[in-house]
């Protein structure tokens, strides 16, 4: 059983950065397809970016070219850098597994990926 642990949360005003990390225990992520999704109060779940068991990113349209996924293998960790943050960017961010590595599609510029675990999340709070 994959646990994961998210931090590096927190409020900032908007063109601010954060990097959120996401400890895995129980299982070594080097070959796992990963992601990070994000849900606000009433809104759907979004996701945010994934990265394959090659290394391969994919980005929501919403956040391509200022948010960045990647993984430590020596530390088990994820990570997602965030920059130009911005207000449309608060939620409670998850990370998740995919451990069969299954599709991944875009519905109108939205990423989509089956989670099979997930972490409590860290909220990130993006003010004008």
């Amino acid at each position: 059983q994959v646990q994961l642990v998210e931090s590096g949360g927190g409020s900032v005003q908007a063109g601010g950065s954060l990097r959120l990390s996401c400890v895995a225990s129980g299982y070594t992520i080097s070959n796992m397809c990963m992601g990070w999704f994000r849900q606000a109060p009433g809104k759907d779940r979004e996701g945010v970016a994934y990265i394959d068991n090659n290394g391969d990113t994919s980005y929501a349209d919403s956040v391509k070219g200022r948010f960045t996924i990647s993984k430590d293998n020596a530390k088990n960790t994820l990570y997602l850098l965030m920059n130009s943050l911005e207000p449309e960017d608060t939620a409670m961010y998850y990370c998740a597994t995919d451990q069969a590595c299954g599709d991944i599609w875009y519905d109108d510029g939205d990423l989509h990926f089956e989670p099979d675990s997930r972490g409590q999340g860290t909220q990130v709070t993006v003010s004008s």
